[in-house]
């Protein structure tokens, strides 16, 4: 079966797929969009506008979670999804509440310290692009940071302190649910550890992957990092890349 993942890649939604899919040993191709220009193609593929999208032969799944359902179809083991019912019940839970609340979340609080880094945000997603390609999105930044902020509920500065306020929570909410076994369900990696780890990625910046954010980070983003590099939550965030990535 021929797979190609259409996906940003710095964005932790597409870390999830990515991560699915070596996980379960699935070969796939990787093609990067740019935020922006992307929503015409993926709209192409999927009939939506956003990435990530799966294409399985003639088949475009788009979402990281309808990626991940239809790839423990596919390739049951190793399994993401819990065998137990119930325990399955609460991880594909935990997912849904970290994708509707936590991705978007962490993702508003790091656009929001580094939006105004131009050079860094635009070098995040022309990795692998033309230098016209570069040189043009460069250029147009300036006149796009308006709809990124809105795009992302970069509204004011409740919103952000909000952001800030749902990332600590959520990373003392899962040191505290993983201290006894290592894992949010079940004692074993399923597809809730792996959402959690992917979507804290942007604040913790797990080393050696994907995610690794690139050099030469500007200030506002290593304080960004540094905020959260000792938290409990975020060494747990480290330790499941280390042992599952």
């Amino acid at each position: 079966m021929k797979l190609d993942l259409y996906q940003f890649p710095y964005s932790p939604f597409n870390e999830k797929v990515r991560w699915a899919l070596v996980f379960k040993g699935l070969e796939h191709r990787r093609i990067n969009y740019m935020p922006g220009p992307h929503m015409r193609s993926t709209r192409k593929l999927s009939g939506q506008i956003t990435a990530p999208v799966l294409c399985m032969d003639d088949d475009a799944i788009s979402g990281s979670a309808g990626i991940i359902k239809k790839l423990e179809r596919i390739a049951h083991q190793p399994a993401l999804y819990p065998a137990d019912p119930a325990e399955r019940s609460e991880a594909l839970a935990l997912q849904v509440d970290f994708d509707s609340c936590l991705g978007p979340n962490v993702r508003r609080a790091l656009f929001s310290q580094m939006v105004d880094e131009g050079a860094c945000f635009c070098r995040m997603f022309v990795s692998g692009k033309s230098l016209p390609a570069r040189l043009a999105y460069r250029a147009v930044y300036p006149m796009a940071k308006g709809l990124i902020k809105k795009a992302n509920g970069i509204t004011d500065q409740a919103s952000i302190d909000q952001a800030f306020e749902i990332t600590a929570k959520s990373l003392d909410h899962i040191a505290a649910r993983t201290a006894m076994t290592g894992y949010l369900v079940g004692g074993r990696f399923t597809v809730a550890d792996l959402a959690a780890a992917s979507l804290l990625a942007p604040a913790v910046n797990p080393p050696n992957c994907d995610m690794t954010r690139p050099e030469p980070k500007p200030k506002c983003v290593t304080e960004f990092l540094t905020r959260w590099s000792n938290h409990p939550g975020a060494q747990w965030v480290r330790g499941i890349y280390a042992r599952h990535r």
